[in-house]
């Protein structure tokens, strides 16, 4: 257990020169960063050649609608099985962060959208509930999210072995989190170029980013709500 009250306490000089080594490190991390990040730009794509149809607050949009007039495509897989009246606290917790960067997306030629298999109707309640703005899809009848590894059927769920993260595992329920992208070039022709899952998001997560600056950290033990179910008090 994290003890603070036992923490190693230094001169001003002193912790600069503490400081200033873990700089290096973090500079190091940086770079290293950066060459994964070319990494995966380098990555080869595959074309998308089967039709997708995904259900919106407006009605049916196919997959190259998602684009919205950029060449570029997010999908964020957000975990709402059908028969759930509410998303994925963890889903939802990432998704706090979303509506404010859509419009910097945008102007870099990027679309962001939410993806699940619950009902258009389940999805805009929630939405609505949470004060969310980003554009969700449902796409209940596809298969988008089977397909792009973000649910499994049902008896591979009860094997425990579904093909999740690239590798067969135990995927823990039928539904999973993660991120798809997607290229449309000037013909048309859709590539899938990138996806992540599991702690693949962790860094889209900024909440997380700031907890790692502090000295108490996540706290992951106090546990994860929706963002309406914390004490009014907290």
């Amino acid at each position: 257990m994290l003890n603070l009250d036992k923490h190693k306490i230094l001169s001003r000089d002193q912790w600069i020169e503490a400081r200033k080594e873990l700089l290096l490190k973090e500079k190091e991390f940086t770079r290293l960063r950066d060459e994964l990040t070319q990494k995966r730009r380098d990555l080869p794509w595959e074309v998308v050649s089967k039709s997708y149809s995904f259900n919106g607050p407006s009605g049916e949009l196919n997959l190259a609608d998602l684009f919205f007039g950029k060449s570029q495509l997010i999908v964020y897989h957000f975990m709402f099985d059908p028969n759930w009246d509410q998303g994925c606290k963890h889903c939802s917790f990432w998704a706090d962060h979303y509506s404010g960067m859509i419009p910097h997306l945008n102007h870099r030629d990027v679309s962001f959208v939410c993806i699940s298999r619950a009902p258009i109707e389940k999805l805009e309640a929630y939405k609505k509930r949470m004060g969310w703005k980003f554009p969700w899809y449902s796409s209940q009848q596809t298969d988008f999210n089977y397909d792009f590894q973000a649910t499994f059927p049902k008896e591979d769920v009860v094997n425990k072995k579904a093909f999740y993260n690239y590798a067969f595992q135990d995927p823990m329920s039928q539904d999973r989190e993660g991120v798809s992208v997607f290229y449309k070039d000037e013909d048309g022709n859709i590539y899938h170029t990138y996806s992540t899952y599991a702690r693949g998001i962790d860094m889209l997560n900024i909440t997380y980013q700031f907890l790692d600056l502090v000295p108490k950290g996540r706290q992951d033990k106090l546990g994860l709500r929706h963002h309406d179910k914390y004490e009014a008090n907290q």
